[in-house]
Parts: C-alpha cells; sequence; structure tokens
C-alpha cells in the first residue's frame, strides 16, 4: 500500500475511534451521543453532513427507531470528521514533540512473491519526522491526495537516494 494510506491507517488507531460497529445499538448510541452531547458538537456533526430532526435523533437514542443504511452510513462519516477534528490539535502536538518529532518505521514491501533474479534487498528503516504539521491537516480533511503529497514532501524524502523505494510499504508505525 501507499505510504500515506499506511500513515492514515496510523492516525486513525491514534485517534482512538470507537470500536464497537455502528450496526450494534451499543456503538450507534456511542457516536449518536458522541455527535450531539454539547452544542458544538451538534453543529461539527450538521457540518458533517447530519441533519436530521431533534424528533429523529431522539427517536434513536430511544430505540423506538433505527436510522437506515443511508443515515448509518452519514452518522459513521460525521463522526469519524468530528473525532478527527476534535483530536488533531493534540495528536500534531504529541507528534511534533516540540520540534524533537517522532520516530517513524518504514517496513518495506515483501519480496518473497517477486521472482528470484528480480528481488531487490530492501531494509526496515527508521527516521525522525519533525513536521507533521501538513500531514495531520491532510488527514483530518480526508484528502488522500494532499496526504500522499505532504507525507512524500515531509517524510519519505528525509531517506536520501533511496527514497522512491518507501514509497509503497508494508506498514508504517510510530506512536504518539
Amino acid at each position: 500500500m501507499k505510504g500515506s494510506e499506511a500513515v492514515a491507517r496510523r492516525l486513525d488507531v491514534l485517534a482512538g475511534f470507537v470500536a464497537t460497529p455502528i450496526t450494534v445499538r451499543r456503538g450507534l448510541l456511542a457516536r449518536l451521543h458522541y455527535l450531539t452531547r454539547t452544542d458544538h458538537a451538534r453543529l461539527a456533526a450538521g457540518e458533517a453532513g447530519l441533519t436530521v430532526t431533534e424528533r429523529t435523533l431522539k427517536a434513536w437514542l430511544d430505540g423506538k427507531r433505527s436510522p437506515s443504511k443511508k443515515n448509518l452510513e452519514r452518522i459513521e462519516t460525521a463522526y469519524r470528521t468530528v473525532r478527527r477534528h476534535n483530536v488533531a490539535r493534540y495528536l500534531l502536538a504529541r507528534l511534533n514533540r516540540e520540534g524533537r518529532g517522532t520516530r517513524v518505521e518504514f517496513h518495506p514491501l515483501n519480496q518473497s512473491q517477486v521472482d528470484r533474479p528480480r528481488q531487490r534487498v530492501v531494509e526496515y528503516r527508521t527516521l525522525n519526522v519533525r513536521r507533521w504539521d501538513r500531514i495531520v491537516e491532510a488527514w483530518v480533511g480526508d484528502d488522500a491526495e494532499a496526504l500522499d503529497d505532504a507525507w512524500v514532501s515531509e517524510a519519505v524524502v528525509d531517506l536520501g537516494s533511496q527514497w522512491g523505494q518507501y514509497e509503497y510499504v508494508t506498514n508504517v508505525g510510530f506512536a504518539a
């Protein structure tokens, strides 16, 4: 997969989304409570595409009605958008660490399925990424193209002349 996709997946894990699926009542309620507990959250949910009446929302929360598949998708999208926006500032501070950055592990593509004469030796690498602003901003906006551009120009290029070997990876690991 592209390195930027692996980064987006890792940032999603660090964001701490609700683990229970939205199709289970507990998961639905957790997302709805997150999106409706404050006026600010309700406004952000509306901007993210969740536009339902108070009556419908109350019926969902009370268990009298269930959202349609389309509304479940809207709830999930709104939840992920609002959650990303809410944790971005905290996550950015943790990743930048006052200019010290975060150690990132690049796990190269698995070469075992490549024919023997065409296999290359691509070793595991680590790099300290110090500038996460554009990367996190693109992740919050759910813009895959901007995230890929930011990831390549802010992180992968610092690997030196071998950076092209790490544009596609098995995994990218880091913690915050």
